[in-house]
């Protein structure tokens, strides 16, 4: 080997790329709820917040809350959630946001059989 060469493993190279990424909701200053995906939390609630983004759902409707968040290593995994969960009636989210996850069966159910 070369002097001053490195040699990474899959492993080193895998720890070096890996990166989270979190969805996440926020409570809006009108009460509804806005759900997004990104890989720094702190930094896009604080866009949010600041109103950074003049055509965000959020900028006319600060001050946000962080209410819940899910933190994963495989984008894929948190693009899926993100979709599932925007789709989610307000019940559901705030079944979720509470904890309360044993309720999200019987309010599938209840939205189904409407």
């Amino acid at each position: 080997m070369a002097k001053g060469r490195r040699v990474f493993t899959y492993f080193s190279l895998h720890v070096l790329t890996t990166m989270n990424y979190y969805i996440y909701i926020l409570e809006c200053s009108d009460k509804s709820y806005y759900t997004g995906i990104t890989n720094d939390l702190t930094r896009r609630v604080n866009e949010h917040q600041d109103g950074r983004i003049e055509k965000a759902y959020t900028h006319t409707r600060r001050p946000v809350k962080l209410v819940y968040s899910e933190t994963f290593i495989d984008v894929k995994q948190a693009i899926a959630r993100e979709k599932q969960l925007k789709k989610w009636n307000r019940a559901k989210k705030e079944a979720l946001i509470n904890h309360r996850e044993d309720v999200l069966p019987e309010l599938s159910k209840a939205y189904w059989s409407l």
